[in-house]
C-alpha cells in the first residue's frame, strides 16, 4: 500500500490518520485569511511513543505541513521534501538513505481516487 495517510475534516479541523493503523497523528485547525484561503491556525500532534515515535517538533510541523501540501493538495513542494530528507538523514543511522526510499516510507503516494 502506497498511502500512508489518510485526512478527513470536521468543520475546521482536519485529521491526519496512519492508513494501516488508523491512528491519529495530527490535528490542524484552520482559519479564514483576510482576503481569502485559510491558514493554519493551531496544531497538535500525538506523542505516544508506541504509535508515532517522533517527539521533535520541528519534524512534527514538518511532516503536518507536507503531508496537507503534497499529499491533501498534491503541490510538488519540492523545498518542503527536501527539508524532510535532510532532517531524516541527520536523525538517522543510516544518513545514506536514498532521498526516495525516505519520502516513501514516511510520506507515501498521493492517491488520485
Amino acid at each position: 500500500m502506497d498511502e500512508k495517510w489518510d485526512v478527513f475534516t470536521e468543520g475546521e479541523v482536519v485529521f491526519l490518520h496512519r492508513s494501516w493503523t488508523g491512528n491519529g497523528v495530527f490535528a490542524a485547525t484552520f482559519a479564514p485569511v483576510d482576503g481569502g484561503g485559510w491558514r493554519i491556525a493551531s496544531a497538535v500532534v500525538k506523542r505516544d511513543a508506541e504509535r508515532y515515535g517522533n517527539a521533535d517538533d520541528v519534524y512534527g510541523c514538518l511532516m503536518l505541513e507536507l503531508v496537507i501540501s503534497a499529499i491533501v493538495l498534491g503541490e510538488p513542494a519540492p523545498e518542503l521534501r527536501s527539508r524532510l530528507v535532510e532532517l531524516t538523514r541527520r536523525k538517522s543511522l543510516s544518513a545514506d538513505a536514498p532521498a526516495s526510499a525516505i519520502l516513501h516510507s514516511t510520506l507515501g503516494l498521493r492517491s488520485d481516487s
